[in-house]
């Protein structure tokens, strides 16, 4: 049991750091400096975790990292360039996952028990934060990748979807968590998460 949380944690760790890292190498790439500037082009942990975020990951097994700043005045076309920055972060997720899927599919009989776990929570972890980020809800990486989606003429209205609409979210997220879960013994977002992993996972593990 502590070895299994032992590994969760070292998972989400370095699935996050992973993850914020993209978003920040992604969007230098595309020309914007304020990632670099704040010091986020980094594979060190240290600068990617949130206080909160890593407090919880330690005491509850997960948690969240710290956003990567990015100013989209910079982008030459600033839609489809966040767009691009926000993605980057859930298809690194999806790297992950594909790489150490790649020993645990193929070299199973030739590792040990330990690794095998390991290689596993890794995967899992890394399977769950794509699915997650990829909901279409602010602040989640989904709802900026949608509005490359949205039609011109509703940019205006997405964009103060996009600022305004986190709030519903979290509060979502409260009530889903303390009255659903607590007193109806059922989760929305467990529900939405549960087939949205086990979707990405049957694709991945597909032949094997």
């Amino acid at each position: 049991m502590l070895l299994s949380l032992l590994y969760s944690i070292f998972a989400l760790i370095l699935v996050v750091t992973f993850h914020e890292f993209a978003h920040a190498y992604v969007a230098t790439l595309l020309g914007d400096p304020t990632p670099r500037q704040h010091g986020r082009v980094t594979l060190n942990p240290l600068a990617h975790l949130d206080p909160l975020g890593t407090i919880l990951i330690f005491f509850v097994g997960m948690g969240w990292g710290k956003p990567v700043p990015v100013n989209r005045s910079y982008f030459r076309k600033p839609i489809a360039y966040e767009s691009i920055v926000a993605v980057a972060g859930p298809l690194m997720n999806l790297l992950i996952a594909l790489i150490v899927l790649i020993p645990l599919k193929y070299f199973y009989h030739y590792l040990n028990t330990e690794l095998v776990l390991f290689l596993a929570t890794i995967f899992d972890v890394s399977i769950l934060l794509f699915a997650f980020n990829m909901l279409p809800f602010p602040p989640l990486d989904g709802s900026k990748f949608l509005q490359l989606m949205v039609p011109h003429r509703w940019q205006g209205h997405y964009q103060w979807y996009l600022a305004n609409a986190s709030m519903y979210f979290v509060a979502f997220l409260l009530v889903d968590s303390f009255i659903f879960s607590k007193y109806l013994h059922f989760s929305v977002l467990s529900y939405v998460l549960g087939w949205l992993v086990l979707g990405v996972k049957s694709i991945l593990l597909l032949g094997s």
